[in-house]
């Protein structure tokens, strides 16, 4: 009995030491972002190694795709964001990228940065129309300091 309860403790030790659960990609709540656009809070958050995390996906499923606002906790504020870029897998025509890319903007869609550093996706153009058009805010403006598309 002694011998099987010293088994069971080794067993608990070593399974802490690797994950069972596969990697999620996708954003959800708590996910870390990268902040892409040259706005001063960001500049500070990704210098001192605090990326921004994921409070709210305002979408019915909880689960951030390209073009989706997000609200984002960053230096002790909240903010709200466009997501521009995501690890997990995309529909046709839509690139992948190596991590989740957030773009903060104000409550009426206009960016706090005045330029965006990587590439967005062509795709977004359309999508943020369609949102400019079916919601108040104008995001229209987050194209026009993207410096290239992919």
């Amino acid at each position: 009995m002694f011998k099987s309860l010293i088994t069971k403790l080794n067993c608990a030790q070593t399974s802490r030491t690797f994950h069972t659960t596969a990697c999620m990609n996708e954003v959800r709540l708590l996910s870390r972002l990268r902040v892409v656009d040259n706005s001063e809070i960001g500049k500070r958050a990704m210098a001192e190694g605090k990326p921004p995390k994921v409070i709210c996906v305002y979408n019915k499923k909880h689960v951030g795709y390209i073009g989706d606002r997000v609200l984002v906790a960053i230096k002790g504020q909240k903010k709200k964001g466009i997501l521009v870029g995501l690890k997990q897998k995309q529909n046709v025509k839509v690139p992948k990228f190596d991590s989740n890319n957030v773009v903060l903007i104000d409550d009426n869609g206009t960016p706090l940065g005045n330029r965006i550093h990587v590439p967005i996706p062509t795709i977004l153009r359309t999508i943020l129309k369609e949102k400019t058009h079916s919601k108040g805010a104008d995001y229209t403006k987050l194209l026009g300091i993207a410096t290239r598309f992919v």
